[in-house]
């Protein structure tokens, strides 16, 4: 927001605070300018030229045509080339077909550009050796922005708005973007440029009101201005008030970050009882930055996400999720999931068909080695909690196999008197939804003799009257099938 003793100080010297003010430049090293050829990015590339003895960093100036207004836009690379070389500023100039790319992808035309946009920006940064890119967003936007989070609902986060420094994720790789025209109004801009006689080029797509943005700067703005003649300041103001609450909200989410979360493979692990201890505000800042960590960014995630989550921490486990970039919020009995995959932390290797077990002997399937062995009974016999079993070997009538599950599958769990559904022992037994079908099931000729991990079949138990035992090991394996499996 810009106070009235603000817009008294030229604003190169503004602009220079505010930069030192937020650390936005890297002294010797070089900076990103992107520039449109607009009156913003213009006015951000000839204040940044005046301040090059401070800054002590070489611009280069990146400009992107988007082959959208044809001869407009060419119009507009040429004027930037020019504007580059009367500042002795080095200049990437580009084109890239941005309806091509938005042909192959499900977004809007404006997020298809903003990706290649970012995209190129992140690549002229990286062939230069710049840490950072200055952007031309101003006051305005900032405000802007403010409100297009409220009208999408994109909750608290949604008000900070635009931001000094931020991270953008993309093809080539994240960038760090800076935008040291923050506190200066759009109006500040132009008269600057007037003063300076720069001249910039006029976009005539701003003028459209077909995206949102637009429809928000020449329609609902100039509405809200009759209620409220200073609504940009009161926007700003909100955003301010809100980053200020949202770091103590980010910070006690860090705190609880250890003991709440743990990362396997490409999947969060969220502790369930911890979780639902914290009050709802936590909850929320927990949950987005566990997103956040997994996608890189937040730039697809709404607060209706956030909230689909928040309603499914009571459900039953089961209940999954769906969420932006192939994500999945995945409900278990002690323990969330958050990642791509609600199955890859299962510890069972895919089991396909039915395979017949050497007694004893050794046999291996693709991901299992097994074991058998008949020996006498010893002093303890193990109940098949684990991966190693024991059964009365005279109780085991006609060939073994191994297979996962299927429909209609019962059995007698040890200690029980009656037969039970499959399925529903694994509810009750807690077994997670994702893991079942890959659960190995050992049987008979009649019935299932061992639900491997879990339990025997209480027909099959070793008992004081047992002559032989019938010795069960699973063990999990890596490497192909002809040769031999690294045991883990």
């Amino acid at each position: 927001m810009v106070t009235a003793r603000q817009s008294e100080r030229p604003l190169a010297e503004r602009v220079l605070d505010f930069i030192r003010g937020h650390h936005l430049v890297s002294p010797y090293v070089p900076l990103v300018v992107a520039v449109s050829g607009g009156q913003d990015s213009v006015c951000l590339l000839h204040v940044l030229a005046s301040l090059r003895g401070e800054l002590g960093a070489d611009l280069h100036v990146a400009h992107l045509d988007h082959q959208l207004r044809g001869s407009e836009s060419r119009a507009d690379a040429r004027y930037v080339g020019r504007l580059a070389r009367r500042l002795g500023v080095p200049a990437t100039i580009e084109r890239r077909d941005v309806r091509a790319y938005h042909s192959t992808r499900d977004v809007t035309p404006e997020e298809a550009a903003r990706e290649v946009r970012y995209t190129f920006l992140a690549e002229v940064a990286r062939s230069v050796g710049a840490d950072r890119v200055a952007v031309g967003h101003t006051t305005d936007d900032h405000a802007e922005t403010v409100l297009m989070h409220i009208v999408r609902g994109t909750g608290t986060t949604g008000l900070r708005g635009l931001q000094p420094v931020s991270t953008w994720g993309t093809a080539a790789g994240a960038i760090t973007v800076v935008r040291p025209l923050l506190e200066v109004g759009r109006g500040e801009t132009a008269d600057y440029c007037r003063r300076h006689r720069l001249r910039p080029r006029v976009d005539a797509s701003n003028f459209s009101l077909s995206p949102l943005r637009n429809r928000l700067r020449h329609r609902l703005l100039p509405a809200l201005r009759e209620y409220n003649p200073q609504i940009v300041e009161a926007l700003v103001r909100t955003a301010r008030i809100a980053a200020d609450d949202l770091v103590i909200v980010e910070r006690e989410t860090g705190r609880l970050w250890e003991g709440a979360v743990r990362r396997e493979k490409d999947t969060a692990v969220i502790d369930k009882a911890g979780l639902l201890e914290l009050p709802s505000g936590l909850q929320r800042g927990l949950l987005r930055r566990v997103m956040g960590e997994l996608l890189g960014n937040l730039m697809d995630i709404e607060a209706r996400h956030v909230e689909e989550m928040l309603a499914a921490l009571g459900l039953p486990a089961g209940r999954r999720v769906s969420l932006p970039g192939g994500l999945f919020f995945t409900v278990e009995y002690d323990r969330y999931l958050l990642g791509p995959d609600p199955s890859a932390l299962c510890p069972f290797p895919e089991l396909n068909g039915e395979s017949s077990l050497t007694v004893p002997g050794v046999t291996q399937v693709p991901g299992w080695r097994i074991e058998t062995a008949l020996t006498a009974p010893g002093p303890v016999e193990d109940p098949g909690a684990g991966l190693v079993a024991s059964l009365d070997a005279e109780k085991v009538e006609g060939p073994i196999h191994v297979r996962t599950r299927r429909p209609g599958d019962r059995f007698r769990p040890l200690g029980m008197s009656q037969t039970k559904r499959l399925g529903e022992f694994m509810i009750d037994a807690h077994v997670p939804r994702s893991w079942r079908s890959r659960v190995p099931i050992v049987c008979s000729r009649d019935h299932i003799l061992w639900v491997v991990g879990w339990r025997i079949d209480d027909r099959a138990k070793v008992t004081g009257s047992s002559r032989e035992v019938l010795r069960l090991r699973f063990e999990r394996v890596t490497g192909n099938d002809s040769g031999a499996p690294a045991l883990r």
